[in-house]
């Protein structure tokens, strides 16, 4: 994310991976104003009977938003609302907010979403990572997002009684073709996988460029709950300290743990706020999902995390695309680490 402009409630910005468009779909809310060139169908004047069919030009519009999609696989973000500065004011239009398209959002900004724009901000100089795991005629490979890890493709071959040495080579020669085609920009990748099939792979491999961004790493399984283990096991930690997922996995680990073992925490907002009121939170964790709703419900959420703060507590925000805020979710969408029990 590069931030263009940051001045009296403006916020210019420029979404630079798919990644930002996913943080915008969380900083960009109902009424918030937003500027940005797009496309709209302009009515010329003609003397002509049938008048010609209204040409789509561009042009800069500022619209008071109404709603927010985020639609992973077209890359893009839809913002809708009604149109209050340029042509036609007054009409709803939706704009398409993609990759490189600059937009200016004027609000009353929060200090979590601000945050989350510096956050953003930071990550475009981390390092990019992919994930593979494999064994014997199973192959995943995820690329690693701010909002989780997206799965690119799987590769799978079964080993016939002939030719089987013949047919595992083959086996690794696609799953090093597949992976050639999305590490070209990339900084690292982690192979991981049960058994020595990894260890065999790598030995396979004659590709001198990609052997110098290899790290690897055990796991007990492959595909999603592979990567969720890879990330669990603080790989990514080693690669760069602060990136958010390991963190996440930590903290949620942590709440469920206490919970069973009937330690000091507490999940749902009754409980929270009960902590929150006796200062005892230490962190607060709300999925980033539950934390728009109630903005959009007009509840005092926002006292809550200023309540927690100065209590000298910490807030995070925690992704609802990965599996530790879907887990969160599973138990109210916010909890509490807490230093004492209540």
């Amino acid at each position: 994310m590069k931030i263009t402009r940051m001045k009296d409630g403006e916020v210019s910005v420029i979404p630079e991976t798919l990644d930002d468009l996913w943080h915008l779909k969380y900083i960009i809310e109902r009424g918030d104003l937003i500027f940005a060139t797009t496309k709209r169908a302009v009515e010329v004047a003609s003397d002509k009977i049938r008048p010609d069919k209204p040409e789509k030009k561009a042009v800069r519009l500022g619209i008071r938003v109404e709603k927010v999609e985020f639609h992973r696989f077209s890359n893009r973000l839809r913002v809708s609302g009604v149109i209050e500065h340029g042509v036609d004011v007054g009409s709803h239009h939706t704009i398409n907010i993609e990759k490189m398209t600059e937009v200016s959002i004027i609000k009353e900004w929060k200090k979590d979403q601000l945050e989350r724009l510096k956050e953003a901000e930071k990550s475009s100089k981390r390092p990019s990572v992919i994930i593979l795991t494999i064994e014997e005629g199973y192959a995943s490979i995820g690329a690693v997002m701010e909002f989780g890890v997206e799965e690119i493709c799987t590769i799978t071959r079964s080993y016939g009684k002939r030719g089987e040495r013949d047919e595992r080579e083959e086996f690794f020669n696609e799953v090093y073709r597949a992976l050639k085609d999305c590490t070209q920009d990339v900084d690292v990748v982690i192979v991981a996988g049960p058994g020595f099939t990894k260890k065999d792979f790598l030995e396979h491999l004659k590709d001198a460029e990609m052997s110098k961004k290899i790290m690897v790493e055990g796991s007990s399984s492959c595909g999603m709950p592979g990567f969720i283990e890879v990330i669990r096991r603080g790989v990514l930690q080693r690669v760069f300290e602060d990136f958010r997922l390991t963190k996440e996995t930590k903290l949620i680990d942590e709440v469920l743990r206490r919970i069973s073992k009937g330690e000091a925490v507490a999940y749902g907002f009754d409980e929270v706020k009960k902590a929150v009121e006796y200062g005892a939170v230490e962190t607060l964790l709300v999925v980033d999902e539950i934390l728009r709703e109630e903005r959009d419900k007009g509840t005092d959420i926002d006292s809550l995390l200023t309540d927690v703060e100065r209590s000298g507590g910490e807030v995070v925000i925690l992704s609802s695309e990965f599996e530790a805020g879907k887990r969160l979710l599973h138990i109210g969408g916010v909890a509490a680490l807490l230093r004492f029990s209540i």
